[in-house]
């Protein structure tokens, strides 16, 4: 039975699974689970869906429990951003997917086959352009790019990996694609 939120101690619960105490990590699941399969449910809004993000939410925390900083915010506030990026990310590779049955595969290959020789050669330069564009810029600003459009990393993901600010992080992306533009222009 979950014990009132007011007296569970998040912080030393996610300092136990860090320590690799798997009863802590049972106990945050008694005590959060219903609650965050509802911020799952949300977002995802099937319960199928919602209750996968909610177990891959907890390997994360377990696996990631290490890395929660006590000083930054509360151990409760943390679980449940990991749950809540678990499901944005979801629902965003789920946008990119594009169900199909085997013939229409197979039609677009043959489309792909099809396809007038010079078209593609327009693209391979375009993509080298980019390519050479992209070696132009600072470090950080090609680095915050590709996380973003490559990784499809938020700012918030961003700013950890390159231990940078988030405001610094989110200038470094709208100068570096300013500067694309311009390159590619």
């Amino acid at each position: 039975m979950p014990t009132p939120a007011a007296n569970f101690d998040y912080d030393a619960t996610l300092r136990a699974c860090a320590r690799g105490e798997q009863l802590a990590l049972h106990q945050l699941y008694q005590q959060e689970s219903r609650y965050l399969l509802g911020v799952a449910l949300r977002i995802v809004r099937q319960r199928a869906l919602a209750e996968d993000v909610l177990h891959d939410a907890f390997l994360s925390i377990w696996r990631r429990a290490g890395s929660f900083d006590a000083t930054r915010g509360s151990g409760k506030g943390w679980i449940y951003v990991v749950v809540r990026h678990q499901a944005l990310n979801l629902m965003r590779a789920r946008a990119h997917e594009m169900s199909a049955d085997e013939d229409t595969v197979e039609t677009l290959l043959q489309q792909r086959q099809d396809d007038d020789p010079g078209e593609s050669y327009v693209l391979q330069a375009g993509m080298g352009r980019l390519h050479d564009c992209l070696g132009h810029l600072e470090a950080s600003k090609r680095h915050s790019i590709l996380y973003a459009y490559v990784d499809g990393c938020s700012h918030s993901e961003i700013a950890q990996r390159l231990q940078a600010p988030l405001g610094t992080v989110k200038a470094w992306v709208k100068r570096g694609l300013a500067a694309l533009r311009e390159c590619m222009g």
